[in-house]
């Protein structure tokens, strides 16, 4: 996805304890890795779209509380203990870099990628993270990441074999989630990344995401769907919008809202002010909201578009739930800064040195 989003490839990431911060840098301070997961990278687009590897009946909609939604666990994120970054901070307790990425990366909760499309494991690898994070009275982000044709075979390449094996693989999927509060981001790119599918194809393709939802919120109804929006640098978001309804984002039986600035570096005020455009050019309910990847963009976009690792980034505001925004439901780290776009290694591979530059 060149100016987008995703860009997935590498391992689960993490979730857990909430920080609120006000600026886009966030205080020092509170990690992950689920399953042997692809993790996106980014690509900055500026006109049409266009994601990374892998590893291993209609309700009317909910009055909508305020700030934002149920800010469930007691507004704390789901810290997952096994993120590669903190795996990396365990096994190198004497590098120079260790506790600065300590405190402003492995810290921090973000989100556990499930991009293997072995449908005879997820269930129980999704279980896994699910059921921690409610015993801890905590919100997991789980990103689904596994649909045919991913990253339109750029580098983040994969996906299950065809739309027939993917919902199969979303109907495990689902049933792993449980009866606790979870956020699923479905899909990064998968919408807005969209255009190297034939009108055909790109058809059937938003029917399995419209199906995906549904199939989700009925077999986990705590858990919130958000529908890829791509970002500010991307689609219109009049463009944008067109497309989500037709994936479904805009039926409550399907989604909750909006995700945006996947493993992009989009600056957050940018991000809200497109999000809140997009939601009323979907004509989306009062009960949608949005989500944003904050985890990257500390210093905004890069010049002239570059998006794979590009230089001089820093991480953003801290994950949080009920930011204070008007119809911004969360700012989440989708992207666990560190992990490469495919430039400075594997897409989706920890970079100590990028992680290092990220977070100092």
């Amino acid at each position: 996805m060149l100016a987008a989003s995703a860009g997935v490839a590498a391992v689960a990431l993490t979730a857990g304890l909430v920080a609120q911060a006000a600026s886009d840098t966030p205080p020092s301070p509170p990690d992950g890795r689920a399953d042997a997961v692809a993790a996106p990278s980014p690509r900055e687009r500026t006109a049409s779209p266009s994601a990374p590897p892998q590893i291993a009946s209609t309700s009317s909609p909910r009055p909508r509380p305020s700030p934002s939604p149920r800010a469930a666990g007691g507004g704390r994120l789901y810290l997952h203990p096994d993120s590669q970054v903190g795996e990396w901070v365990r096994q190198n307790p004497q590098d120079r870099r260790r506790p600065v990425i300590a405190r402003r990366i492995a810290s921090r909760p973000a989100a556990v990628w499930f991009a293997d499309p072995d449908a005879t494991t997820v269930a129980a690898r999704v279980r896994a993270v699910t059921s921690r994070a409610a015993a801890q009275g905590r919100v997991p982000v789980l990103v689904a990441y596994t649909i045919p044709d991913r990253d339109c075979g750029q580098y983040s390449a994969g996906g299950a074999q065809d739309l027939d094996a993917y919902d199969g693989w979303i109907d495990r999927f689902a049933s792993g989630l449980g009866t606790g509060e979870v956020i699923v981001i479905l899909e990064p790119d998968a919408i807005a990344q969209s255009h190297c599918l034939s009108e055909s194809d790109r058809a059937d393709r938003f029917a399995s995401l419209a199906r995906a939802g549904r199939v989700v919120k009925r077999v986990a109804p705590r858990a919130r769907v958000y529908y890829d929006a791509g970002h500010s640098g991307w689609n219109s978001a009049a463009q944008q919008a067109a497309l989500l309804r037709r994936a479904g984002a805009d039926s409550p039986r399907s989604s909750d809202g909006i995700f945006s600035n996947v493993s992009n570096f989009r600056a957050t005020a940018d991000e809200v002010r497109y999000v809140r455009q997009v939601l009323e050019a979907m004509g989306a309910p009062a009960s949608h909201g949005a989500v944003i990847d904050t985890s990257r963009n500390g210093n905004g976009p890069p010049p002239e578009g570059k998006w794979c690792d590009p230089a001089g980034r820093k991480v953003g505001r801290a994950p949080a739930l009920s930011p204070g925004e008007a119809r911004v439901d969360a700012y989440l780290w989708v992207k666990l800064p560190g992990e490469s776009d495919g430039c400075r290694g594997q897409a989706g591979a920890f970079s100590p040195d990028y992680a290092y530059e990220l977070a100092r």
